[in-house]
């Protein structure tokens, strides 16, 4: 085996772990009805006003990011969507590959379909790795600041990640660098140190205007460190799920497929003036 190929296979190994958890079950789109929400007649109540779309994570999709987390918030009266982005030419059933300020576009998109469909003034923002990330390239250069209320991000890559230090040894084999660029951009600009998280992450971590909300597992072995994901700002909560229930062993995946924890604390943020304080027995709420 080539000595590049040795330090790529590790590399991509922890991102891909998100990958096998999230092979799609349903070749549908979201926006079919057997996906249970993404229901355009769907009009916000006065108890909760603002449609919430949810943004999945890199290898991930529309339907199987949220299988658990749409219907949660659901049955709470929110009008729930979700869509498929930054999918690669030849790459099938994956999505979440391509260029995170393209896929940011996408995002723009969709949230003016949502608006346009619902009538309301903003959305509120739910995303999933990647998807808790790439919303903020909306919010700070597409002017997403003026259409959304608050953006949740659930193990977001905020800062890029080391791989527990394996994306160090980038520099000393040349060429994976730009083989990731090529063939993976989102994978490359998620790394700790590129052009584009220096872009967003330049002049602040937040804009104004925008209510922002982090949760974080210290278990994450995908975003790593697991600090990096927190923001810095005036209106920043950052969430460690152990500092709310020490007993909660969720992963990255696992924090955004199912954690009942995780969960709470999304409804929270999102219904800030009814919030509940979440402990480990929020999990069977």
């Amino acid at each position: 085996m080539l000595p590049w190929k040795r330090v790529l296979r590790p590399l991509t190994a922890l991102l891909l772990t998100a990958a096998a958890a999230v092979v799609p079950a349903t070749a549908q789109a979201a926006d079919s009805p057997d996906a249970g929400w993404n229901d355009y007649s769907c009009k916000p109540s006065a108890a909760h006003p603002r449609p919430v779309v949810l943004v999945h994570g890199t290898f991930g999709n529309s339907v199987d990011n949220w299988l658990a987390l749409a219907p949660y918030l659901e049955n709470r009266g929110y009008c729930v969507f979700s869509f498929d982005y930054g999918r690669l030419s030849g790459v099938p059933l994956f999505y979440g590959l391509g260029p995170i300020d393209k896929s940011a576009e996408q995002l723009k998109a969709y949230v003016d379909r949502v608006l346009a469909a619902t009538g309301a003034d903003k959305t509120d923002l739910v995303g999933h790795s990647q998807g808790g990330m790439m919303p903020r390239h909306y919010l700070k250069f597409l002017g997403g600041a003026a259409k959304v209320n608050a953006l949740v991000g659930i193990a977001p890559i905020n800062h890029g990640t080391t791989l527990s230090g394996l994306t160090g040894l980038l520099p000393y084999f040349p060429g994976i660098g730009d083989l990731l660029t090529t063939n993976t951009p989102a994978l490359a600009d998620q790394v700790a140190g590129s052009a584009f998280l220096a872009r967003l992450n330049e002049g602040g971590d937040t804009v104004p205007g925008v209510r922002y909300t982090v949760l974080a597992t210290r278990y994450d072995e995908v975003v790593t460190p697991y600090r990096s994901q927190f923001l810095s700002g005036s209106d920043v909560h950052n969430v460690l799920l152990q500092d709310l229930c020490p007993v909660d062993l969720s992963e990255h995946v696992a924090i955004g497929l199912f954690d009942r924890i995780a969960f709470h604390e999304v409804a929270n943020a999102l219904d800030p003036a009814h919030a509940k304080p979440t402990t480990c027995a929020s999990a069977f709420s």
